[in-house]
């Protein structure tokens, strides 16, 4: 199985691919010589590069292949990639004050993934970390993690049924938010006025508890109809969607309040920054 991920040094966006099968991570060069370079044009530094090494008789470049990652337009395009150890002969051949410090960027990522796969609780006690620092409740996180246990089950279940990872999945769980929701993944994100955040990091509990009951009965659904097809999928997940909408309907009734909202991560942790702020002040005061 390959996932494609995006990585970040130093602000700077680096596409990844792990391969389970092959216990790899595979990196964009192009990606890595733009860190590296600053140069305003990494693919033709790449093009260069690539046939003085080839000249020379360098192996790496020999090995080095091409897989498809996403590009600056969202589509998916060929690109070469290399695994880490053939990155690190490779940065070896580029000139830059960078090198050494991203290579022990390089190992650490290495490192990390292959302790998780280890002992899986170690990516759970990284991420729980990171919200914590950025301000996330407890609860929160809570129903976050377990939100992103749940999104696996699903994934694994749509790649059980020979469904593709990218298109195929963006579409399924599209149609899942419509379902429940009432809007598209892109209208969500615009009524919470988010552009590249995670919009399940900006989910409210309800909204994070509806959006795993959707993904979860989409499963269940799936496991029991075991659909043959990507069409027969996306009416699966459709019924999935539709159950946390019945639940989602009811709450509104009960409560008289939209569950669907424009709150988001931003807006909460300011709220409770300026919360604590006054009772800092009255705390002072009395």
């Amino acid at each position: 199985m390959k996932k494609n991920e995006i990585k970040l040094y130093e602000d700077n966006k680096i596409r990844t691919l792990w391969d389970s099968d092959a216990e790899k991570w595979y990196i964009s060069i192009v990606d890595v010589i733009a860190v590296l370079t600053k140069s305003i044009d990494p693919n033709a530094y790449w093009r260069k590069l690539k046939q003085r090494l080839k000249a020379e008789g360098n192996q790496t470049v020999t090995n080095c292949h091409g897989l498809k990652m996403k590009a600056a337009d969202g589509k998916m395009r060929k690109t070469d990639v290399a695994d880490t150890e053939q990155l690190f002969r490779l940065i070896q051949s580029i000139p830059s004050p960078k090198a050494e410090p991203f290579k022990l960027w390089l190992a650490q990522i290495a490192s990390e993934r292959l302790d998780e796969m280890q002992d899986p609780e170690i990516s759970i006690d990284r991420a729980l970390k990171q919200y914590l620092e950025l301000g996330y409740s407890k609860n929160w996180i809570n129903q976050r993690l377990k939100s992103i246990e749940i999104r696996k089950e699903l994934t694994d279940e749509w790649e059980k049924r020979g469904l593709k990872e990218g298109v195929q999945f963006a579409t399924l769980t599209n149609i899942i938010t419509k379902a429940w929701a009432d809007k598209t993944t892109r209208e969500y994100k615009i009524l919470k006025g988010l552009k590249k955040e995670n919009l399940r990091d900006n989910m409210t509990n309800t909204e994070l508890i509806l959006n795993m009951l959707a993904e979860a009965s989409t499963k269940d659904i799936s496991e029991a109809v075991e659909p043959k097809n990507f069409d027969e999928s996306k009416k699966v997940a459709k019924q999935g969607g539709t159950v946390a909408k019945v639940a989602r309907k009811e709450l509104e009734a009960k409560t008289g309040k939209k569950v669907v909202n424009s709150l988001n991560a931003k807006k909460v942790l300011e709220e409770k920054k300026i919360d604590g702020l006054k009772h800092k002040k009255e705390g002072h005061d009395e």
